[in-house]
């Protein structure tokens, strides 16, 4: 009688050691060269309509005048109490100053730079956002001029920039090549100080990330100690954050699988070293399956 054998049943793969698609943080990056175009663009653009923004000297003092009586309307507190904390040591005002003209430009780059590799689908998002508030504050300082409060008589503050430097504007605002002095509402200071906080809250898991709000609201102190901006010039940067943030909406999910992605992938690994040992020892011990012989008995 002829005997035959049955091939052994293939046992299925683990799955962890099935192959793993790429993580979705990989594939939501988007060209490199073509960010830095986009993001290069859009500073020049913004920066020509400043300069176009410029030039319009009585219609910015009437609005700075008109916004000191709005914060006295409704009982904003005065720009002067915190100056006057900050000038109780020449140190201070000189750090307040440095930080308002090297901070702001080169923070924002660096989160977006840190998005772009760690979070990008965050990034993209984020990205967005920032555009959106530059560009309504550029609409902005096109339709309402405003001189900021170290120019207003009326204020009686000191332009900390000019008495204890550095300062990143001129003296005399009407010969002032490099930047527009009458673009103070909003203030994009706090505007992009605020969405970094906000962006690296989201795009992180860390217990700790809500210190992120620290920068925020020291840039708040020093646009106000250094009389560059009204509080009114952060609050209606905070409403167009606001408006920006509902109309586009953070990318569902996004968190947790770039937050997340790194340390599942060495879960995951784990998980395969540790099958593998838990096989080899097992076979060890256990009784090796042999193969039926079908009418071995007949």
């Amino acid at each position: 009688m002829d005997s035959r054998t049955e091939p052994a049943e293939a046992e299925p793969e683990p799955a962890a050691a099935i192959r793993r698609p790429p993580p979705q943080s990989t594939a939501a990056r988007p060209p490199l060269v073509r960010e830095l175009l986009l993001v290069v663009g859009l500073f020049v653009v913004y920066k020509v309509g400043r300069q176009l923004a410029d030039g319009h000297t009585a219609e910015a003092f009437g609005n700075a005048n008109r916004v000191w009586d709005w914060e006295r309307t409704l009982h904003l507190p005065g720009e002067g109490s915190v100056q006057g904390a900050l000038l109780h040591s020449d140190t201070v005002v000189h750090l307040a100053n440095t930080y308002y003209a090297t901070v702001h430009f080169p923070a924002t780059v660096a989160f977006l730079v840190w998005m772009y590799l760690r979070r990008p689908v965050h990034y993209v998002w984020a990205r967005r956002v920032l555009a959106a508030v530059t560009a309504a504050a550029l609409a902005l300082h096109l339709t309402f001029p405003l001189a900021p409060p170290r120019l207003l008589a009326a204020a009686g503050l000191v332009d900390t920039g000019q008495v204890y430097g550095p300062t990143v504007y001129g003296a005399h605002p009407a010969t002032d090549e490099m930047a527009n002095q009458f673009a103070a509402m909003p203030s994009l200071h706090f505007g992009w100080a605020l969405m970094v906080a906000i962006g690296l809250i989201a795009a992180t898991r860390s217990r700790l990330r809500w210190l992120w709000l620290l920068h925020p609201l020291l840039t708040l102190l020093v646009i106000v100690g250094t009389a560059n901006h009204y509080w009114l010039d952060a609050i209606v940067a905070t409403a167009l954050l606001g408006i920006a943030l509902a109309v586009i909406r953070q990318p569902r999910g996004a968190g947790a699988t770039e937050a997340h992605g790194l340390v599942a992938v060495e879960a995951s690994d784990e998980a395969d070293g540790a099958a593998g040992n838990s096989g080899g020892a097992g076979g060890a011990g256990e009784k090796e399956s042999v193969p039926e012989l079908v009418g071995a008995r007949r």
